[in-house]
């Protein structure tokens, strides 16, 4: 076994291969290989995390961390507001950061990215990237402000947020990405109640896009190499970034661990959740829906949109949700006559 003077930034993990359909997918070609297929690559955030069991929080900051470790050579320094993230990595007196990581208030990490940002660049250490990071409650809500200033300022840092649509980390209370009709602990289905209300919220890519920042992205951890790749083209850029990464949570969603992927596929083959980069204020991209699925095939595995299925009220939910999709895939042109294939 090696010693602990042995491990480098660039920790040696296992790997098991399973299939032409696992994560790192080594049995393609090497050009379309991820980064999670290499033997070699860096890790940032090292197992022994406490992490639930099929987190997708855990999955994606580990995608978006490693590849950009891969690109900077390991220079890379993280900010990191409170939330599910920050509670599982970071035990008092364990970490599981393998990258210079300092843990913000919940509410102002891009304002403390932004400070590393100007510490490096006073040092003359252009060469050191900054990524700040964040949940739903901590980026759509609390942290908006905070945000908003670090577009509008057009900051050299990379911004991501892991969106699994509530404040997982208190119990599951609504946030401004909770999407109509779910239950949460503050908005249970009781009488003509159908859950979270429809008409609420924010679409925080789109925001991002209105302060014409040099480059705004969605993924999923459900689509990695998709994922991989903005993080790539994110990191091209200089100036402020935005990427929203869609993370499920089976806690919070009443779902088994192993649907994590499978949710994360599904919400983008019923629309659901568009996948698509902008770049100065303007949808450059989108990626198209290989197998499209009605809403019911995503809803169904969770627990927290089984009331719908039990009445009419609910009923008339699922179909103001089902026309969301339909206009998503409208308006990013998600179906395309040479790819599109209808379930």
């Amino acid at each position: 076994m090696p010693s602990n003077e042995d491990l480098s930034p660039s920790q040696k993990v296992k790997f098991y291969q399973k299939g032409t359909f696992t994560v790192g997918n080594r049995l393609v070609n090497a050009e379309t290989r991820s980064v999670q297929a290499s033997m070699d690559r860096s890790n940032a955030i090292t197992s022994g995390h406490r992490a639930c069991q099929g987190c997708g929080e855990a999955l994606g900051a580990r995608y978006a961390l490693d590849t950009a470790m891969r690109l900077t050579g390991g220079k890379i320094m993280a900010a990191n507001a409170t939330g599910c993230l920050e509670v599982f990595t970071t035990p008092y007196p364990e970490t599981s950061w393998q990258i210079p990581w300092m843990h913000s208030l919940f509410g102002n990490a891009p304002a403390v990215a932004t400070g590393m940002a100007a510490a490096m660049k006073a040092k003359g250490r252009d060469d050191v990237r900054i990524i700040a990071q964040g949940g739903d409650g901590g980026t759509v809500d609390i942290g908006f402000g905070c945000l908003s200033g670090m577009f509008e300022r057009n900051d050299d840092v990379l911004y991501i947020c892991y969106d699994n649509e509530a404040y997982m980390n208190t119990g599951v209370q609504r946030s401004g990405a909770t999407p109509g009709g779910a239950r949460t602990a503050t908005t249970m289905p009781i009488g003509d109640h159908h859950g979270n209300g429809f008409g609420t919220g924010k679409n925080l890519p789109k925001i991002a896009m209105a302060h014409d920042i040099p480059y705004v992205a969605t993924a999923s951890v459900g689509y990695l190499q998709d994922l991989e790749a903005k993080i790539t083209r994110a990191m091209e850029f200089r100036g402020a970034r935005y990427i929203h990464i869609y993370v499920p949570c089976p806690l919070g969603w009443g779902s088994a661990s192993d649907q994590t992927i499978n949710l994360a596929r599904l919400v983008v083959e019923t629309g659901m959740f568009p996948l698509f980069e902008a770049e100065s204020g303007r949808v450059t991209a989108s990626k198209a829906i290989r197998r499209r699925v009605p809403v019911t095939e995503y809803l169904k595995p969770q627990r927290r949109f089984a009331h719908l299925f039990k009445s009419e009220k609910g009923q008339e939910a699922i179909s103001q949700l089902q026309a969301k999709c339909d206009a998503n895939i409208k308006e990013f042109d998600l179906l395309r006559e040479d790819e599109e294939t209808l379930a």
